[in-house]
């Protein structure tokens, strides 16, 4: 009986074993942690789907890494969308596939656009917009799965992209603090909002207004509903028209133009999230698409839009129909201490030969002392051309006239969790981030975007520990620092009239090589792109030592 019974713990995972590259159904997972959000009536537990995509070497899931889905209101990103979403560079590779040839399970967590609450069955929850505390508690429930069905010790790796920073943050925290081991050794935040996000105050004045003031544009709603007013967006956004607006819901108040958040939702939220601080028993690490130089999205105050739109004829008694249109004008916000008008509405009659103002409305914003507004500041950026899907005339010409393609979502400043700086235009001292390390790029880009340069580093901390080996106690070589730009330094404790150099990226494909004599130092000039490649050393008495190079 003993004999099998070891034979048993020492075949168990095969047992567990998958065929190498093969991928599960679409699980779907309750959580077990209610949540009662500010306009909840009820603590309700909420729901997600997950997919566990095998590592190619054995199939068994003993190294996984999750991957948390962000703000997505619509669920347009599902699972295979997310997954796609980890293709980067020219040729396309896939930060999932490169894992994965590593030996690392890919875990994918999703939050649906719309379903009914396990706690009840009746109660509809917006999952991708949902707030991030119960989002969270969907994605304990997964870390828990895992651990149970894992083979092995391996310690977790957790990344959240954007909004998924803050609930891979809360996750993990939340379960520290009660004392819920989540076996995970490294968390990488990728251009997640830790100190909040931005939408333009102007855009968002303009959207409320077509919706719920006199144009009722139902067009638009879409955007104000699900971009606007969902739980997680009041959780995130630095300024929120709902701080400025009077009982109408639609004109300012007139109490302050400077950014202020959604009541009830922004200040809670935030003071929570830093009462809680982050993870104590993983790495932290951060990756910002923002720029660590100063470089700016636009300049504050730029005029993003002004266009006459023909919204064509309407009736109107007792002269039958009328030709009608709007003027739109939007602008960033302003230079610091200024206050400006960033949103103004006239929508015109045409009667009698002459146009004549049916309805107007503008806003006005207010940057505070401190900094210039938020818009153009350093930061992940938000594409608004991603708005126009081709479905909606209105919003497809709007997007059309625009000044600028991106505004700043991300700022630099969030992205690193830097609180101590109230200019977001600073560049940013890693000092004073929390995280141990960081990516941060010298140019702004589109937010969440994968390059060369932020996957090397994500791959760096993966593999953290086998960067560099020692190979015996007489013979070691060593990088004299990994990663490398434009030259590589081996260090050695021996010399070696003639050796091969080859270095070959994550493909196979052998990008460089060179016969040479190592010494003490040898300095080796590589020019290669920003990546991942492997480093192999053969000496001339078949000595071969291997390794993983990064390069920046």
């Amino acid at each position: 009986m003993k004999k099998d019974y070891l034979l048993f713990l020492l075949f168990s995972p095969y047992l567990f074993a998958q065929t190498p590259g093969s991928e599960s159904a679409i699980i779907d997972l309750n959580a077990t942690i209610p949540y009662q959000g500010v306009e909840d009536t009820t603590p309700l537990l909420g729901s997600g789907q997950y997919k566990i995509y095998y590592d190619n070497i054995d199939g068994v899931l003993d190294k996984p890494i999750f991957f948390v889905d962000g703000f997505d209101p619509n669920d347009s990103r599902d699972i295979p969308s997310m997954y796609n979403l980890l293709n980067y560079g020219n040729p396309v590779m896939n930060l999932g596939d490169l894992i994965r040839d590593q030996g690392y399970d890919l875990v994918v967590l999703n939050y649906e656009a719309i379903y009914l609450s396990p706690t009840d069955g009746t109660t509809p929850i917006l999952g991708g917009a949902d707030y991030i505390q119960r989002n969270a508690f969907t994605l304990i429930e997964l870390i828990n799965t895992i651990n149970n069905l894992k083979v092995g010790s391996e310690e977790n790796v957790v990344i959240g992209p954007s909004m998924g920073g803050l609930i891979s943050r809360y996750a993990l925290r939340y379960m520290e603090q009660n004392t819920m081991d989540h076996e995970t050794r490294l968390h990488i935040s990728f251009d997640a909002p830790h100190r909040g996000a931005n939408v333009p105050i102007g855009i968002q004045y303009l959207f409320n207004y077509m919706v719920n003031g006199d144009p009722g544009i139902t067009e638009a709603e879409p955007l104000v509903s699900g971009l606007l007013n969902s739980a997680a967006v009041k959780q995130m956004l630095i300024d929120h028209y709902l701080g400025h607006v009077d009982g109408s819901g639609v004109i300012q108040d007139n109490s302050t133009h400077t950014p202020k958040g959604a009541p009830n939702f922004r200040n809670d939220f935030q003071n929570e999230l830093d009462a809680m601080g982050f993870p104590q028993n993983v790495r932290n690490v951060a990756i910002t698409n923002g720029s660590g130089n100063g470089q700016m999205t636009g300049s504050p105050g730029l005029e993003l839009i002004n266009h006459t739109f023909d919204t064509g004829p309407v009736p109107f008694p007792p002269f039958g129909n009328i030709n009608t249109r709007a003027i739109m004008s939007v602008h960033f916000t302003p230079e610091a201490n200024q206050n400006i008008e960033v949103t103004n509405f006239i929508g015109q009659g045409f009667l009698f030969g002459a146009w004549f103002d049916a309805f107007t409305f503008n806003a006005n914003a207010q940057s505070t002392s401190t900094s210039d507004g938020l818009d153009s500041a350093p930061g992940g950026q938000f594409d608004m051309f991603s708005f126009d899907d081709g479905s909606n005339p209105l919003i497809s010409e709007f997007v059309d006239n625009l000044n600028s393609q991106y505004f700043n979502f991300i700022p630099t400043l969030s992205g690193l969790a830097i609180s101590n700086e109230p200019n977001w235009y600073s560049n940013p001292n890693t000092n004073d981030s929390p995280f141990a390390n960081t990516y941060i790029p010298s140019n702004n880009e589109p937010h969440v975007t994968l390059t060369q340069g932020n996957v090397a580093f994500a791959l760096a901390e993966i593999f953290e520990e086998t960067l560099s080996i020692t190979v015996e106690t007489t013979t070691v070589f060593k990088l004299q620092q990994n990663p490398v730009r434009h030259e590589l330094v081996l260090l050695s404790n021996h010399n070696f009239d003639k050796s091969i150099i080859s270095i070959f990226d994550m493909t196979g494909k052998k990008v460089f090589e060179m016969s040479t004599s190592i010494s003490n130092r040898t300095h080796i000039p590589l020019n290669l792109d920003s990546g991942l490649y492997l480093l192999n050393v053969q000496t001339s008495n078949n000595f071969v030592y291997k390794t993983k190079l990064i390069v920046k």
